[in-house]
């Protein structure tokens, strides 16, 4: 499996992607933080796709595993608690 590479930005940034340059497919399948302030995109080569280079808004660059420690709080993350 090829490295997939992770961008996290200002949600005002989410009409510069171009959705033929990354893994989403359009606004309504990016992933968004619970507050609605942050978004994050996928792409597939280790050169960031043009449109996400024109994004002014970047918070990070990050990996897969990197990715999943972000996205684990509870500002990424409104399930609830599993059943113990």
């Amino acid at each position: 499996m090829e490295p997939k590479y992770y961008v996290i930005f200002n949600v005002s940034e989410l009409n510069k992607i171009d959705f033929e340059q990354v893994f989403e497919t359009s606004i309504e399948t990016v992933r968004k933080s619970v507050d609605g302030t942050l978004r994050f995109v996928k792409y597939r080569d280790e050169a960031m796709p043009s449109s996400v280079v024109s994004s002014e808004n970047k918070v990070g660059t990050c990996s897969q595993t990197e990715l999943f420690v972000i996205i684990a709080p509870p500002e990424w993350n409104d399930f609830p608690d599993p059943i113990k």
